[in-house]
């Protein structure tokens, strides 16, 4: 059983600007400097709360938590007015609608997004049934922390060497590597083509077009 497990953020869809936008405001409304964009990119990936301590230069503290309740209610405030903002990257949904077609090949998804947000754009772009574990910080540990690909892979019953994750960033790809997994990193995303490669990506992608020869290339090596 092979499987094949992808990032939302910078991956699947292209929420950058939105969420640039609300960590501004988030951190505004509290009164304290405002991350710069490229600052926000960089956080892109980890679950929430980390994301924001890390804007803080801090540990996970109580101030972090609230920054992060803040933001996740702007977020979905700013929704009713999101539409378009949300897309799919191009060429995604063809992707997806091919690999569903493999024999023994599973699709998933390992994200930073919180578990409602994932169910609400699977729904949202018609590709939740393509997808049979959905691993979040909700049950799991930020990236880079292997614990969504070990657990996506007890769920499925594929083996490391049988996996891969399809991420833009280098948490997606230390989270593979720890998990003994392989790992492609794409080069729509949030950091650059050369530190995905350093941080153990096995190949890059720069189109969707271009992902199922990697996957194969991947997994059978």
């Amino acid at each position: 059983m092979k499987l094949i497990m992808f990032d939302m953020d910078g991956t699947l869809i292209d929420t950058e600007a939105l969420i640039v936008e609300h960590m501004t405001s988030t951190f505004e409304a509290a009164g304290l400097t405002p991350p710069t964009t490229s600052q926000s990119r960089r956080v892109i990936g980890l679950s929430l709360p980390v994301a924001i301590a890390t804007l803080l230069g801090t540990e996970v503290t109580p101030l972090a938590e609230k920054l992060a309740d803040d933001y996740r209610s702007r977020y979905r405030a700013s929704l009713v007015q999101a539409e378009g903002r949300e897309g799919l990257f191009p060429g995604a949904r063809e992707a997806l609608d091919f690999l569903a077609t493999w024999p023994d090949t599973l699709l998933g998804i390992a994200t930073g997004k919180g578990l409602n947000g994932v169910h609400r754009l699977t729904q949202l772009h018609g590709i939740a049934g393509h997808f049979v574990t959905l691993q979040t910080p909700d049950h799991n540990p930020s990236k880079p922390h292997p614990g969504m690909m070990l657990r996506a892979m007890a769920e499925t019953g594929a083996e490391p060497g049988d996996t891969v994750i399809i991420g833009d960033t280098t948490f997606d790809i230390e989270m593979g590597k720890a998990a003994g997994t392989k790992a492609i990193g794409v080069t729509w995303g949030h950091h650059d083509p050369h530190e995905l490669l350093a941080a153990g990506a096995d190949l890059l992608v720069e189109t969707y077009s271009d992902l199922p020869l990697a996957i194969k290339k991947v997994l059978e090596s």
